[in-house]
């Protein structure tokens, strides 16, 4: 397994913020998931950490989000979200962030998007991949997962998308975490402590405007809630989705993984599960690919 430093890929839907190449040896990490913010609620802190620590990562959203609001949509939707994940991407300090262009609310595990995602995570080189379980309220979360879960061993095979060099080797795939419990509940396998990054998350997830600030409170029903200035803007973001209290299977993890006294000084963690296909990592694995564990 090649050493820090190391790129991690994470699929987004539509237009990449740069075009960042592989360089020799760097960890390279890649997250697919379905709509754009998806990855930057789950799993944004531990990217951001792989960004300072010299992994190359990307997100790669399956749909341009052309749904996701109860005023605005279609063409104008989309092109307002990409703007959105490319400005979270700069505040996240991750290398790309890549929207596709499939409608949102309409994904299928189809072959033909499933070859997208196989090209995403070969032209990055990826050693990880990290995408989300295929049991899940949203359709398209759950076809995301799936596309990712048929791509796991067609990345290494050269006569599947025969365009695009195959990997030499399986990357890890992990899922980022839900609160699902049927037919199984999420396991906490990889948990990581993101305290040190918090403001620099809620900053990235503040530039998703139309999702944090209006459709997600409208659809919730407290869209009256939202504040109007800034600074209370972010205050409340930070409230609603961050300060949450840590489950008692992140407290055990964030103790296996950073030491008992050290974990007891964390209040904000972010957790993975390792998924059956590709690499299966052991625990001296796992912590070259995650290097801010224990530090």
């Amino acid at each position: 397994m090649r050493k820090i430093p190391f790129a991690i890929i994470i699929f987004f839907t539509a237009i990449s913020v740069s075009t960042a190449q592989p360089s020799e040896g760097e960890l390279r990490v890649v997250a697919v998931f379905a709509h754009p913010d998806d990855a930057d609620s789950k799993m944004s802190g531990t990217a951001i950490q792989w960004a300072k620590m010299g992994a190359a990562v990307k997100f790669v959203s399956l749909t341009n989000g052309d749904a996701g609001h109860y005023e605005e949509g279609g063409g104008a939707l989309a092109k307002r979200r990409r703007a959105e994940a490319q400005e979270a991407a700069k505040k996240f300090g991750i290398d790309e962030y890549v929207v596709l262009d499939n409608h949102d609310g309409e994904l299928l595990p189809t072959l033909e998007v499933r070859k997208q995602v196989i090209r995403e995570i070969r032209e990055w080189d990826a050693d990880v991949v990290i995408g989300l379980r295929p049991n899940d309220y949203h359709p398209d979360h759950r076809n995301a997962g799936k596309l990712v879960q048929d791509a796991a061993y067609m990345v290494v095979v050269p006569n599947v998308v025969s365009d695009v060099p195959p990997l030499k080797k399986n990357p890890v795939f992990l899922y980022m975490q839900d609160r699902f419990e049927k037919p199984n509940p999420f396991e906490h396998d990889i948990v990581v402590a993101i305290d040190e990054v918090i403001d620099q998350k809620v900053a990235g997830l503040d530039a998703h405007t139309s999702q944090m600030y209006e459709w997600l409170p409208w659809v919730s029903g407290n869209i009256e809630d939202v504040p109007a200035g800034d600074e209370a803007r972010r205050e409340w973001l930070k409230e609603r989705w961050i300060e949450r209290t840590l489950s008692d299977e992140q407290r055990e993890g964030l103790e296996k993984w950073y030491g008992e006294e050290q974990a007891q000084q964390y209040n904000y963690a972010e957790s993975f599960e390792i998924a059956e296909y590709g690499q299966q990592p052991s625990e001296d694995e796992i912590r070259e690919l995650f290097p801010m564990i224990g530090q």
